[in-house]
């Protein structure tokens, strides 16, 4: 049987190639042999996968991210690597991760490297975890190189944190204007047009519509709900054919307003991880790929990897992006300068940090516009249902008089 597989060697360097086994055991066997280690394993023809040991979900975050806190302390005071997995993984209440680091300290014990251990589990941590301990491994520094990942993700997720929140209020909004609007157009019209039917006169134009428009909500609801429902599963399936992503993932990037701040994002993502590598003693081809692995944008990591070969080629970093046109101009040029200096990491940081500055403010600033757009949106639909529901008692009040 053929395999697609991605390994590593003693030095750091990834390779990607196909080769031929009578079984995957028997191929990782061979592998080790050789000295190299098994990242992921892809049966030609097959499903991707990662491992016979890496199924179930991800980890809990932020147990993942006190786990490794303790263990660059631990290190740090000299204590054994050893000995320090079998004192914080007792202590981990999170199921998932206790029952990977039980593994991960028994395959240690035996004699393998951390790095090594924690490969088997590649689906459940991200793409930069396992290449950060690698390069601590080489470099003598793995307490200095973990203490590295904690810092990257604790800004990140900061960052995260910062958007989302900014982001609640806004969509609290628009959930209790649809919420106000159905309950209206549900319950309320209806009574309304009860009512109204039986004085036989026209109603104005916006009651009949309001009417009619309740009328056709209340008796086919559930065929409504349905083709919502079979429009949902259709979408669906369209974004998981192949490239489908990639093409929605370019398709936000080139939206006005919206484009730049998600590429400016992506861009400080992907940054500070390869600035984070870059730092652990990463050479930048390997740490291109890990990069481009850590792009939530599809159509950003093609990019990316694209830009990485030629890299490989021998063309400068700054060259093979400006070519993509992935990257912005500004990015590119602090790239460039970063390069021809020799500071490339330092510059790296210094971008993400520029960018995360910008898209707090844009963010802030979008906020700060589309909070009372929104209010006044919501202000007017439930201003003008009501109206166009109370207006034939203002005309039959006038009649009366």
């Amino acid at each position: 049987m053929e395999f697609r597989c991605r390994l590593a060697t003693t030095t750091g360097e990834i390779q990607d190639g196909v080769y031929v086994a009578e079984s995957e055991a028997r191929l990782r066997q061979l592998m080790e042999e050789r000295g190299l280690l098994v990242l992921s394993v892809e049966r030609k023809g097959g499903a991707f996968r990662f491992s016979t040991q890496s199924g179930g979900g991800r980890v809990n975050a932020r147990e993942f991210l006190v786990f490794n806190q303790e263990l660059a302390t631990l290190l740090k005071a000299g204590m054994p690597l050893v000995q320090s997995l079998d004192i914080l993984r007792q202590r981990v209440e999170d199921a998932t991760l206790k029952a990977i680091l039980d593994d991960v300290h028994a395959k240690v014990r035996a004699g393998s490297a951390l790095s090594e251990a924690f490969a088997s589990y590649a689906a459940q941590f991200p793409p930069i975890y396992a290449a950060t301990l690698m390069a601590g491994e080489r470099a003598g520094d793995l307490d200095g190189v973990i203490r590295r990942y904690v810092s990257y993700e604790k800004i990140v997720g900061t960052v995260r944190r910062k958007a989302l929140s900014a982001l609640m209020y806004p969509a609290l909004l628009v959930l209790m204007m649809f919420g106000l609007v159905g309950i209206i157009v549900l319950k309320v019209v209806p009574a309304f047009g009860d009512f109204y039917a039986g004085f036989n006169a026209e109603l104005p134009l916006a009651t009949r519509m309001i009417v009619a428009v309740s009328h056709v909500l209340v008796n086919y609801f559930w065929f409504i709900l349905g083709g919502l429902v079979a429009l949902g599963a259709l979408a669906l399936h369209w974004y998981r054919r192949p490239g489908q992503g990639e093409r929605l993932d370019r398709i936000l990037l080139e939206m006005p307003g919206v484009g730049p701040t998600l590429r400016k994002f992506a861009t400080t993502q992907f940054a500070r991880t390869l600035a984070t590598l870059l730092g652990g003693g990463i050479p930048l081809v390997n740490a291109l790929d890990t990069g481009a692995d850590s792009l939530t944008n599809r159509y950003m990591a093609r990019e990316v990897r694209s830009a990485t070969g030629r890299v490989r080629e021998g063309q400068s970093f700054a060259a093979a992006l400006r070519d993509r046109r992935v990257l912005p101009d500004v990015a590119i040029k602090m790239i460039e300068v970063g390069e021809s200096t020799g500071a490339l990491q330092e510059m790296l940081q210094s971008l993400a940090d520029f960018y995360d500055e910008e898209i707090e403010t844009e963010v802030s600033r979008a906020i700060a516009l589309v909070e009372p757009v929104l209010l006044v949106v919501m202000g007017v639909v439930i201003a003008g249902v009501v109206l166009a529901l109370y207006l034939p008692l203002f005309e039959l009040s006038s009649v009366m008089k």
